[in-house]
């Protein structure tokens, strides 16, 4: 595959180091933040984080996002919504290098706030650029890949954590076709995942959070990979084994 422009729009990211006064505080004291100590480089096409619940990666994307404009709970960077003011302070820690071209659109996906992400949508009056429908009157997995659909386009830069959470495992093979296409449009991804799925899209760097920090591995060396499938051949015997009184 030939990448488009061989060019990326984010090129990696790092902490402020001499700004940071106590790493024991949150948000410097997650593991997925402590891994920035180090230059963290972004892949050209799609850069998968993955790690264990409250290693940081969901504070740290959206610190990635805040950081580029985009809203704390979502959407693109016209969106300028509040819900609840919850976001960490850690984008303003953030060093980001930047490609020489500029994306020409972009989108922060979060499971978590999606809900309030589609009720802007509706309040502004935007519904024709997310598939003519209201999202809130589809499903939560037809909403969130209408929105991958319709409003993901040429030459983006899109920050996705946990875009899988709605999808059942057809969808999320489907969304593997669709990250490909957009790919080879130019686009640039983002992504925090559980999905053992999603991680197999081949033109991908992965960083999984460990107790060291970010450490780039193969998909078949992921957490991910190795406790799902080690479930999937051996479900009768993990079974008894989870069940046991």
């Amino acid at each position: 595959m030939e990448p488009f422009d061989s060019k990326r729009y984010l090129r990696s990211v790092s902490l402020k180091l001499e700004k940071i006064e106590d790493f024991n505080r949150y948000p410097f004291s997650l593991a997925a933040v402590k891994g920035l100590s180090t230059e963290l480089e972004l892949h050209e096409s799609v850069t998968f984080l993955v790690g264990e619940n409250g290693s940081g990666k969901s504070t740290l994307l959206e610190a990635l996002a805040v950081s580029q404009g985009f809203n704390p709970e979502g959407g693109t960077q016209n969106f300028n919504f509040a819900t609840q003011e919850s976001h960490s302070c850690l984008n303003q820690f953030l060093r980001v290098v930047k490609g020489i071209r500029r994306p020409k659109t972009g989108f922060f996906l979060r499971a978590e706030s999606f809900y309030n992400v589609a009720t802007e949508i509706d309040r502004i009056g935007v519904t024709e650029f997310y598939g003519g429908i209201s999202l809130h009157e589809q499903s939560h997995g037809e909403s969130f890949f209408a929105l991958m659909q319709n409003r993901f386009g040429r030459e983006g830069l899109y920050i996705l954590d946990e875009p899988e959470a709605a999808l059942s495992p057809n969808r999320q093979m489907a969304m593997i076709s669709l990250l490909h296409q957009r790919v080879l449009e130019g686009c640039q991804f983002i992504i925090a995942t559980h999905s053992p799925i999603l991680l197999s899209y081949p033109h991908a760097a992965i960083h999984e959070i460990r107790d060291g920090g970010l450490v780039e591995v193969d998909y078949e060396d992921t957490d991910t990979y190795a406790v799902t499938r080690h479930f999937l051949n051996n479900y009768s015997t993990m079974l008894e084994i989870l069940m046991e009184e």
